[in-house]
């Protein structure tokens, strides 16, 4: 998938960060260029950094919006979102558009009139604002520690995976995988051998060398 990310922030570059780990096209554009510096060599090679002010048509154009899959605006200010969200859709046709919404006064105004697909309000989780965003199914790399050389990849439980009803003892998990947390109900408990997994179980794995293709046939 080709992103466009807007607004190189702490959501921003969380979200960069998350995408290029799953292997995405991922461009970051931010009007500070001071603050784009400081990214260089942070964020994954494979995301590409822009300096520029993505309201601007020209912007949108050069940082490959007019092919992009995804555009997510998460700038501080809900103006500028929607903004880029409106040139987004309705000058560059992206099929899906994100926007941060930061002031919850204003929310009414992201709908699709101003081109956004999803509103996602600024105490969204993470995760939940890369499925929103991306319209993913349920694993998603969600972090790369490139000095440990290893991922953390989420799977969520649903009503159709093949381990829902399961013991944990029964997956077979790829080789150099484990299970750090299972969360339940909102509460993170220690994944025990004898736990049966139920449709609304999120689970993190931690791999050195599984990709979220193999962790995706092992629980679903």
């Amino acid at each position: 998938m080709k992103a466009l990310i807007a607004g190189a922030g702490r959501l921003g570059t969380q979200i960069a960060q998350v995408l290029a780990a799953a292997r995405n096209d991922v461009t970051l554009v931010d009007v500070d260029e001071n603050r784009v510096a400081e990214l260089r060599g942070r964020l994954p090679a494979s995301v590409r950094l822009l300096v520029g002010d993505a309201c601007e048509p020209d912007v949108l154009e050069h940082a490959g919006a007019r092919t992009a899959d995804l555009v997510i605006a998460t700038t501080g200010e809900d103006e500028d979102n929607l903004v880029v969200s409106l040139l987004a859709k309705r000058q560059f046709a992206v099929p899906r558009v994100a926007a941060r919404v930061n002031d919850a006064e204003n929310a009414w105004l992201f709908d699709q009139r101003w081109g956004v697909d999803v509103a996602v309000p600024a105490a969204t989780p993470l995760i939940s604002l890369i499925e929103e965003a991306t319209g993913a199914t349920d694993t998603v790399a969600l972090l790369r520690l490139s000095k440990a050389g290893v991922d953390v990849i989420e799977t969520a439980i649903t009503p159709g995976s093949r381990a829902a009803g399961r013991l944990l003892s029964d997956i077979v998990l790829p080789e150099g995988t484990v299970i750090a947390t299972l969360v339940r109900d909102g509460q993170p408990t220690v994944p025990a051998p004898s736990v049966r997994l139920r449709p609304g179980d999120e689970l993190l794995l931690v791999s050195h060398a599984a990709t979220e293709r193999e962790i995706h046939a092992a629980f679903q």
